[in-house]
């Protein structure tokens, strides 16, 4: 699963930067909540392979705040990754005219960094009191099941979920692996005036 996961989300990540026709800003959206996507399974999944590899249940503690740190970063990533991708739909959507203007490359960059910097605000404090309060506060084969789902099975069914249903993604993908080329618009030249 952890490597479906990595795989789909390479695959999106080369898509999109291989394809100049989806150097837009929801695709440049999508990649970078594909980034996100591996950087937040990376950050436990390993850990979790080698523990049930080992049978071991153990871990630093400050492999633990390191894993909490990062693992609540990119949680809130995703989830203002995606607020600003609703944002994006809801211009094109509603002010299509001036979507060229409003969602020009300055704004989509200062969105991401908005969103990098909102995530380590707001959700660094919070996220060390609820991974600290949950040992003692759930069951361990409730909080495991949990674990798993939105930390394997979520970001697995994301590439599928928001991007390969997607027939410009496709395309591009089917063009990268040689499936399909590249149709060349056919230029005319310029016509010519029947005489009178």
């Amino acid at each position: 699963m952890y490597l479906i996961t990595v795989f789909g989300h390479l695959l999106i990540i080369l898509a999109v930067s291989s394809d100049p026709h989806l150097h837009t800003p929801m695709y440049f959206f999508l990649s970078n909540l594909s980034f996100v996507d591996i950087c937040f399974t990376s950050t436990t999944i390993p850990k979790m392979l080698v523990n049930i590899q080992t049978e071991s249940k153990g871990i630093t503690y400050e492999g633990c705040i390191i894993q909490m740190h990062f693992f609540t970063l990119f949680i809130g990533l995703d989830i203002f990754l995606l607020t600003v991708m609703a944002y994006d739909r809801f211009v094109a959507i509603c002010r299509p005219l001036h979507y060229t203007v409003i969602m020009n490359p300055r704004l989509c960059g200062l969105l991401v960094l908005v969103s990098w910097l909102s995530v380590v605000s707001l959700f660094y404090c919070t996220g060390i009191g609820v991974y600290l309060s949950s040992a003692a506060s759930h069951s361990s084969h409730s909080s495991a099941t949990a674990s798993v789902m939105y930390t394997v099975v979520t970001p697995m069914l994301n590439p599928f979920i928001y991007s390969l249903r997607n027939n410009e993604l496709k395309r591009s993908l089917k063009i990268l692996f040689g499936k399909e080329t590249i149709k060349q618009p056919i230029v005319l030249g310029p016509k010519k005036c029947p005489r009178q």
